[in-house]
Protein backbone atom coordinates (compact mmCIF):
# COMPACT_ATOMS: atom_id res chain seq x y z
CA UNK A 1 0.00 0.00 0.00
CA UNK A 2 1.47 3.29 -0.97
CA UNK A 3 0.98 6.82 0.71
CA UNK A 4 0.38 8.26 -2.55
CA UNK A 5 3.61 10.77 -2.56
CA UNK A 6 3.74 10.65 -6.43
CA UNK A 7 -0.03 11.71 -6.61
CA UNK A 8 -0.82 13.56 -9.58
CA UNK A 9 2.88 13.51 -11.25
CA UNK A 10 3.59 12.37 -14.14
CA UNK A 11 6.56 10.41 -15.76
CA UNK A 12 8.79 8.99 -18.35
CA UNK A 13 10.61 5.25 -17.30
CA UNK A 14 13.35 4.29 -19.59
CA UNK A 15 14.37 0.53 -19.19
CA UNK A 16 12.18 -2.00 -18.06
CA UNK A 17 12.76 -5.13 -19.83
CA UNK A 18 11.21 -7.97 -17.54
CA UNK A 19 10.44 -8.56 -13.93
CA UNK A 20 13.34 -8.64 -12.95
CA UNK A 21 14.49 -4.90 -14.13
CA UNK A 22 14.84 -2.80 -11.69
CA UNK A 23 13.20 0.07 -13.78
CA UNK A 24 10.08 -2.63 -13.66
CA UNK A 25 10.38 -2.03 -9.78
CA UNK A 26 10.53 1.56 -10.28
CA UNK A 27 7.72 1.59 -12.33
CA UNK A 28 5.70 -0.55 -10.08
CA UNK A 29 6.53 1.27 -6.96
CA UNK A 30 5.54 4.66 -9.06
CA UNK A 31 2.10 3.34 -10.02
CA UNK A 32 1.57 2.46 -6.24
CA UNK A 33 2.56 6.36 -5.48
CA UNK A 34 -0.23 7.95 -7.07
CA UNK A 35 2.00 8.50 -10.72
CA UNK A 36 0.64 7.81 -14.38
CA UNK A 37 4.03 7.57 -16.79
CA UNK A 38 4.58 5.94 -19.81
CA UNK A 39 7.26 3.31 -20.56
CA UNK A 40 9.77 3.29 -23.25
CA UNK A 41 12.53 0.64 -24.57
CA UNK A 42 14.76 -0.28 -27.87
CA UNK A 43 12.21 -1.48 -30.53
CA UNK A 44 14.54 -4.78 -30.32
CA UNK A 45 13.89 -4.79 -26.63
CA UNK A 46 9.79 -4.98 -27.16
CA UNK A 47 10.02 -7.52 -29.15
CA UNK A 48 12.29 -9.89 -26.69
CA UNK A 49 11.25 -8.70 -23.46
CA UNK A 50 7.63 -7.89 -21.43
CA UNK A 51 7.33 -4.39 -21.34
CA UNK A 52 3.62 -5.41 -23.22
CA UNK A 53 2.85 -7.01 -19.24
CA UNK A 54 3.74 -4.29 -17.13
CA UNK A 55 2.25 -1.77 -19.36
CA UNK A 56 -1.31 -3.42 -19.26
CA UNK A 57 -0.57 -4.13 -15.65
CA UNK A 58 -0.15 0.14 -15.06
CA UNK A 59 -2.60 0.97 -17.43
CA UNK A 60 0.94 2.85 -19.31
CA UNK A 61 1.56 3.72 -22.87
CA UNK A 62 4.56 2.11 -24.38
CA UNK A 63 6.42 4.15 -26.62
CA UNK A 64 9.39 2.52 -28.16
CA UNK A 65 12.28 4.96 -28.50
CA UNK A 66 15.74 4.49 -29.03
CA UNK A 67 17.67 6.55 -26.17
CA UNK A 68 20.93 7.29 -29.04
CA UNK A 69 18.58 8.57 -31.36
CA UNK A 70 17.87 12.21 -30.95
CA UNK A 71 14.35 12.11 -32.88
CA UNK A 72 13.46 9.05 -31.56
CA UNK A 73 13.82 10.98 -28.13
CA UNK A 74 11.62 14.23 -29.02
CA UNK A 75 8.49 12.00 -30.63
CA UNK A 76 8.68 10.22 -26.98
CA UNK A 77 8.61 13.05 -25.19
CA UNK A 78 6.32 14.61 -27.30
CA UNK A 79 3.59 11.87 -27.10
CA UNK A 80 4.43 11.26 -23.38
CA UNK A 81 3.08 14.71 -22.73
CA UNK A 82 0.27 14.26 -25.29
CA UNK A 83 -0.73 11.13 -23.28
CA UNK A 84 -0.23 12.73 -20.20
CA UNK A 85 -1.67 15.80 -20.33
CA UNK A 86 1.41 17.70 -19.75
CA UNK A 87 4.90 18.62 -19.03
CA UNK A 88 7.00 15.86 -17.09
CA UNK A 89 7.83 15.38 -13.40
CA UNK A 90 9.93 12.67 -13.41
CA UNK A 91 12.06 11.04 -15.77
CA UNK A 92 13.99 7.34 -14.92
CA UNK A 93 17.57 6.74 -17.16
CA UNK A 94 17.95 2.63 -16.60
CA UNK A 95 19.73 2.05 -19.52
CA UNK A 96 22.89 0.46 -19.84
CA UNK A 97 25.03 -2.26 -22.22
CA UNK A 98 28.45 -3.01 -23.35
CA UNK A 99 29.26 -5.37 -26.21
CA UNK A 100 32.81 -6.04 -24.70
CA UNK A 101 31.38 -7.22 -21.46
CA UNK A 102 28.72 -9.47 -23.32
CA UNK A 103 30.91 -11.11 -25.92
CA UNK A 104 33.77 -11.56 -23.02
CA UNK A 105 36.41 -8.93 -24.28
CA UNK A 106 39.30 -8.43 -21.68
CA UNK A 107 39.50 -5.06 -20.44
CA UNK A 108 43.30 -4.94 -22.11
CA UNK A 109 41.86 -6.38 -25.57
CA UNK A 110 38.83 -4.12 -25.66
CA UNK A 111 37.27 -3.54 -29.59
CA UNK A 112 36.86 0.58 -29.61
CA UNK A 113 34.01 0.57 -31.74
CA UNK A 114 32.19 -1.64 -29.25
CA UNK A 115 33.74 0.72 -26.52
CA UNK A 116 32.25 4.00 -28.32
CA UNK A 117 29.20 2.25 -28.20
CA UNK A 118 29.40 1.88 -24.92
CA UNK A 119 29.99 4.99 -24.31
CA UNK A 120 26.82 6.00 -26.21
CA UNK A 121 24.13 3.93 -24.72
CA UNK A 122 25.07 3.75 -21.56
CA UNK A 123 26.03 6.91 -20.67
CA UNK A 124 25.90 9.75 -23.28
CA UNK A 125 22.22 8.44 -23.96
CA UNK A 126 21.81 10.10 -20.68
CA UNK A 127 22.86 13.35 -22.11
CA UNK A 128 20.48 13.18 -24.66
CA UNK A 129 17.63 12.67 -22.95
CA UNK A 130 18.42 15.65 -20.63
CA UNK A 131 19.20 17.95 -23.95
CA UNK A 132 15.94 16.29 -25.66
CA UNK A 133 13.78 17.27 -22.25
CA UNK A 134 15.42 20.75 -22.30
CA UNK A 135 14.75 21.84 -25.63
CA UNK A 136 11.11 20.59 -25.53
CA UNK A 137 10.93 22.67 -22.10
CA UNK A 138 9.47 19.34 -20.92
CA UNK A 139 9.75 19.21 -17.73
CA UNK A 140 7.82 21.11 -14.72
CA UNK A 141 8.92 23.43 -12.15
CA UNK A 142 10.56 21.42 -9.00
CA UNK A 143 10.54 18.18 -11.40
CA UNK A 144 13.07 14.77 -10.88
CA UNK A 145 15.54 13.40 -13.38
CA UNK A 146 17.52 10.49 -12.22
CA UNK A 147 19.81 7.60 -13.35
CA UNK A 148 21.09 4.63 -12.08
CA UNK A 149 25.06 3.87 -11.28
CA UNK A 150 27.21 1.99 -10.07
CA UNK A 151 30.49 2.55 -7.38
CA UNK A 152 32.46 1.17 -10.15
CA UNK A 153 32.75 4.60 -11.00
CA UNK A 154 34.58 5.37 -8.05
CA UNK A 155 36.48 1.94 -7.95
CA UNK A 156 38.14 -0.55 -9.68
CA UNK A 157 35.88 -3.79 -10.41
CA UNK A 158 37.66 -5.29 -13.15
CA UNK A 159 35.25 -7.60 -14.91
CA UNK A 160 32.95 -4.83 -14.92
CA UNK A 161 35.19 -3.69 -17.86
CA UNK A 162 34.50 -0.06 -19.65
CA UNK A 163 31.07 0.32 -18.21
CA UNK A 164 32.89 1.45 -15.02
CA UNK A 165 34.31 4.73 -17.72
CA UNK A 166 30.51 5.08 -18.58
CA UNK A 167 29.33 4.98 -15.48
CA UNK A 168 31.78 7.76 -14.43
CA UNK A 169 30.49 9.67 -17.19
CA UNK A 170 26.98 9.15 -16.49
CA UNK A 171 27.53 10.76 -13.19
CA UNK A 172 29.40 13.86 -14.53
CA UNK A 173 26.30 14.78 -17.20
CA UNK A 174 24.13 14.70 -14.17
CA UNK A 175 26.29 17.15 -12.51
CA UNK A 176 27.05 19.44 -15.28
CA UNK A 177 23.35 19.32 -16.60
CA UNK A 178 22.07 19.51 -13.21
CA UNK A 179 23.57 22.89 -13.00
CA UNK A 180 21.57 23.95 -16.00
CA UNK A 181 18.53 22.20 -14.97
CA UNK A 182 18.58 23.34 -11.73
CA UNK A 183 19.31 27.02 -11.91
CA UNK A 184 17.13 28.06 -14.99
CA UNK A 185 14.30 25.25 -15.03
CA UNK A 186 14.31 24.03 -10.56
CA UNK A 187 14.92 21.01 -12.00
CA UNK A 188 17.00 18.46 -10.00
CA UNK A 189 19.24 15.58 -11.26
CA UNK A 190 20.89 12.92 -9.52
CA UNK A 191 22.09 9.56 -10.05
CA UNK A 192 21.54 6.28 -7.66
CA UNK A 193 24.55 4.02 -7.02
CA UNK A 194 22.62 0.97 -5.99
CA UNK A 195 24.26 -2.14 -4.98
CA UNK A 196 24.78 -5.47 -7.45
CA UNK A 197 21.15 -6.70 -8.03
CA UNK A 198 20.20 -10.03 -9.98
CA UNK A 199 19.02 -8.26 -12.49
CA UNK A 200 18.80 -10.41 -16.26
CA UNK A 201 21.50 -7.11 -17.23
CA UNK A 202 23.89 -7.89 -14.03
CA UNK A 203 23.95 -11.52 -13.76
CA UNK A 204 25.47 -11.93 -17.42
CA UNK A 205 28.72 -10.53 -16.02
CA UNK A 206 31.32 -13.04 -15.53
CA UNK A 207 31.81 -13.60 -11.90
CA UNK A 208 28.54 -11.20 -10.69
CA UNK A 209 27.08 -14.31 -8.40
CA UNK A 210 30.16 -14.46 -6.48
CA UNK A 211 30.59 -10.80 -6.26
CA UNK A 212 27.13 -10.29 -5.11
CA UNK A 213 27.53 -12.25 -2.17
CA UNK A 214 30.84 -10.59 -1.54
CA UNK A 215 28.64 -7.46 -1.27
CA UNK A 216 25.86 -8.41 1.01
CA UNK A 217 28.42 -9.86 3.21
CA UNK A 218 31.08 -7.03 3.29
CA UNK A 219 27.70 -4.18 3.49
CA UNK A 220 26.62 -3.56 7.47
CA UNK A 221 22.68 -3.45 5.94
CA UNK A 222 23.31 -6.17 3.16
CA UNK A 223 22.33 -5.55 -0.54
CA UNK A 224 20.37 -3.31 -1.57
CA UNK A 225 17.05 -4.59 -3.33
CA UNK A 226 15.57 -3.67 -6.44
CA UNK A 227 12.17 -3.38 -4.74
CA UNK A 228 14.12 -0.85 -2.10
CA UNK A 229 16.18 1.09 -5.21
CA UNK A 230 12.33 1.22 -6.27
CA UNK A 231 11.23 3.21 -2.72
CA UNK A 232 14.38 5.51 -3.34
CA UNK A 233 13.72 6.64 -6.47
CA UNK A 234 10.13 7.46 -5.65
CA UNK A 235 10.95 9.72 -3.20
CA UNK A 236 13.54 11.32 -5.37
CA UNK A 237 11.01 11.85 -7.67
CA UNK A 238 8.83 13.06 -5.10
CA UNK A 239 7.91 16.82 -3.32
CA UNK A 240 9.96 15.75 -0.31
CA UNK A 241 13.55 15.84 -1.76
CA UNK A 242 12.82 19.14 -3.80
CA UNK A 243 16.36 20.51 -3.06
CA UNK A 244 18.48 17.80 -3.60
CA UNK A 245 20.42 17.89 -6.69
CA UNK A 246 23.58 16.76 -8.47
CA UNK A 247 24.41 13.86 -6.06
CA UNK A 248 25.43 10.69 -6.58
CA UNK A 249 23.58 8.91 -3.55
CA UNK A 250 24.91 5.52 -2.25
CA UNK A 251 22.20 3.31 -2.10
CA UNK A 252 24.04 -0.20 -1.32
CA UNK A 253 23.59 -1.38 2.55
CA UNK A 254 26.78 1.08 3.54
CA UNK A 255 29.12 -0.85 1.25
CA UNK A 256 30.42 2.30 -0.38
CA UNK A 257 32.01 3.20 3.40
CA UNK A 258 33.33 -0.47 4.16
CA UNK A 259 37.07 -0.76 4.50
CA UNK A 260 36.72 -4.59 5.65
CA UNK A 261 34.02 -6.68 7.56
CA UNK A 262 35.27 -9.29 9.09
CA UNK A 263 32.19 -11.50 7.92
CA UNK A 264 34.16 -11.16 4.95
CA UNK A 265 37.14 -13.49 6.83
CA UNK A 266 34.35 -15.85 7.29
CA UNK A 267 32.80 -16.28 4.18
CA UNK A 268 33.31 -20.15 2.71
CA UNK A 269 34.85 -21.02 -0.72
CA UNK A 270 31.57 -22.36 -2.01
CA UNK A 271 29.70 -19.85 -3.71
CA UNK A 272 25.96 -21.80 -3.14
CA UNK A 273 27.30 -22.42 0.61
CA UNK A 274 27.90 -18.59 0.38
CA UNK A 275 23.71 -18.24 -0.72
CA UNK A 276 23.08 -20.03 2.80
Amino acid sequence: MGNNILAGKRGVIFGALDSNSIAWKIAEKCHEEGAVMTLTNTPVSLRFGKLSELGEQLGAKIIPADATNMEDLEKLFTESMEELGGKLDFVLHSIGMSLNVRKGRHYTDLKYEWMHKTFDISAMSFHRVMQSLWKLDAMNDWSSIVALTYIAAQRTFPDYNEMAESKALLESFARSFGYFFGSEKNVRVNTISQSPTMTTAGSGIKGFEEFFNYAHKMSPLGNASAEDCASYCAMLFSDYTRMVTMQNLYHDGGFSNMGMNPAILDMPTNVNEMQK
